[in-house]
């Protein structure tokens, strides 16, 4: 599949390309247009009283329009002035991947729309969400900043075995919500496997802790005091429901803190809490704070046993600044300190993400396994000897040896080479015919294929993912489920077309229909309908048809009574049409 690429979506890796799907403008129907403006309108006329300034300053600078579904390859014209770019996705991709396009200053637009039934709010990512939540307040240059500082952090966050399994799951609950004619026991069910999966998740990783903070900052966050605060999270700027219910005293309100990584949400209902943070440059704060305890900073064995536990590629550095990426099976430790650790089928070496030459996957298909530490005995580390040292200990080329470490750990064999660093420091030992030890067990034997043994005293950072992005093929993506394409009953397709010729008219390209004719069609095929009623009311009164006007009113008051869910809908979308005319 092709898109429109530009400066910025040009220097996005590959493995993130694949998820880039083009934007089919010419499916968005009538009605999609439609809701698309009145949740706009909505927004635009109640926000601008309770967002951040930013919001409506940012539709203005992002190009985003109120009465028409923004074309994001026209968006990103705009966008590149503020050094961000847009891509369009089908739907949740996984964690990793949306934190690393925010890395990469590009917005992930779900380019699907919600239905009319859903306006209000939908669990599902869509345009409305991703388009008019997002992208206004990245206009602001501290957000902007924050939003690309937690990409970066966050796609570096490990996942556990279980995170994928839960992604999966929300997103096959977002598809069938949205579909519509879903059975409600199959909605249910995907409801309560959900639940079950989120009581059962152990000790949350660090994608699961810092989805939380994104969650109660990018897509819920709240900016001010406590006492007054502003929206500018993307998922209240989107919802017209929740965007007001959250200025309720039925929301609790708190300061920001890092507490905010270790409270939960739930995707299907409005959130009873929301964390407001006195500006946005607090916001970076408790990233930072926060990013202080992940592995990729800690490291040491703790971060090396959130690799092993997530079952994911990813990374270890060694103080030497040796890269070893690959899937963590197990590690050898003592007094807490990994002496031994070994990874399991493809694997890379790098140094400062540059694949080393001679250690690709094709080197290392079969796992990479080292010792590591101190040698027993000698206090000085290998990467700290210097040539002399290291010709006193029998450690160069052509010496057959057998080198001791703590921990019961030893490596016997004749070395071949070493590679150094940039600093001069040794990181690796070529063996042949090598074998390693602990205690009586052997761990690996060469015969005459050549060992590299890692030099490093300690694990510097862990994090997912590999050094290299070109040392594995990352092109693997696979959804188990697509967004939902609505197929048209020859109903809907009616109502589409009466929709079109409203808009049509309203936009000058056909003025030639009867509106008066469209609305008794309405009322007799579609009585049900609310939406296209508002609409008519919006031309009747612009062009001071007072009688038609009160017609449609009157029809909307009936409409009211059969299905009082759409009432307050209804009640807005007159609202709006009466106070502009008045302004």
């Amino acid at each position: 599949m092709s898109y429109q690429s530009n400066s910025i979506l040009d220097k996005l890796p590959e493995h993130l390309k694949q998820f880039i799907k083009p934007q089919d403008y010419a499916e968005y129907t009538a009605i999609d247009q439609a809701v698309w403006r009145y949740v706009m309108r909505k927004n635009v006329d109640y926000l601008s009283k309770v967002a951040h300034q930013t919001y409506v300053e940012g539709l203005q600078k992002t190009g985003i329009s109120i009465d028409h579904i923004p074309n994001m390859y026209g968006m990103n014209r705009i966008l590149k002035e503020i050094g961000w770019a847009a891509v369009a996705v089908d739907g949740f991709i996984p964690p990793s991947a949306f934190m690393e396009f925010q890395a990469y200053n590009v917005l992930v637009i779900a380019s699907n729309i919600r239905q009319l039934e859903h306006i209000e709010y939908t669990p599902a990512p869509d345009i409305i969400h991703e388009g008019a939540g997002h992208a206004p307040i990245i206009a602001n240059p501290e957000y902007s900043e924050y939003l690309r500082r937690f990409g970066e952090i966050g796609c570096k966050a490990i996942s556990s075995a279980k995170d994928f399994e839960l992604y999966e799951a929300v997103r096959h609950l977002s598809i069938i919500k949205e579909a519509s004619g879903t059975p409600k026991d199959e909605i249910e069910k995907a409801e309560k496997y959900i639940e079950d999966l989120q009581n059962n998740m152990g000790e949350p990783s660090e994608i699961a802790l810092i989805r939380n903070l994104h969650w109660w900052t990018v897509e819920y966050g709240l900016i001010g005091t406590v006492e007054n605060p502003k929206i500018y999270g993307a998922g209240l700027l989107s919802s017209i429901g929740e965007s007001a219910w959250c200025m309720t005293d039925d929301v609790k309100k708190m300061p920001y803190s890092i507490a905010a990584a270790h409270t939960s949400f739930d995707i299907t209902k409005p959130q009873p809490q929301l964390f407001v943070t006195p500006d946005f440059a607090y916001l970076s704060q408790v990233l930072e704070e926060f990013a202080n305890d992940m592995a990729v900073r800690k490291g040491g064995l703790s971060s090396l046993q959130k690799l092993i536990n997530s079952k994911e590629l990813g990374t270890i550095e060694l103080n030497t600044g040796l890269q070893i990426s690959g899937n963590f099976k197990e590690v050898i430790e003592l007094d807490g300190k990994p002496i031994f650790f070994q990874t399991e089928g493809h694997t890379a070496l790098s140094y400062r993400e540059k694949e080393l030459v001679g250690h690709s996957v094709e080197q290392h298909h079969d796992g990479f396994g080292s010792p590591m530490g101190k040698l027993k005995g000698i206090n000085l580390a290998i990467e700290d000897m210097s040539p002399r040292d290291l010709k006193a200990y029998n450690i160069f080329e052509g010496q057959t040896i057998s080198l001791e470490f703590e921990g019961d750990i030893t490596i016997s064999g004749e070395i071949i080479t070493g590679t150094r660093n940039l600093k001069g420091e040794i990181i690796l030992i070529t063996f042949k015919n090598c074998t390693v030890t602990h205690k009586n067990e052997i761990l690996f034997k060469s015969n005459e294929r050549f060992y590299s043994m890692a030099v490093g005293e300690h694990i510097v950072s862990a994090y997912n993912g590999p050094a290299d992005l070109k040392s594995f093929d990352l092109i693997n993506h696979e959804i188990s489920s697509t967004t939902a394409q609505q197929v048209l009953s020859k109903e809907r397709q009616k109502l589409e077309q009466y929709y079109r010729q409203v808009r049509d008219f309203r936009e000058g390209t056909n003025i030639t229909i009867s509106r008066h004719k469209v609305f008794e069609q309405i009322t007799d095929e579609f009585p049900d309908d609310w939406l296209l009623s508002v609409e008519l009311y919006e031309l009747a009164k612009n062009n001071g048809d007072s009688d038609f006007a009160q017609d449609v009113a009157t029809h909307l008051e009936t409409v009211k009574l059969n299905n009082p869910k759409v009432g307050q809908l209804i009640d807005d979308g007159l609202h709006l049409v009466d106070a502009s005319l008045i302004s």
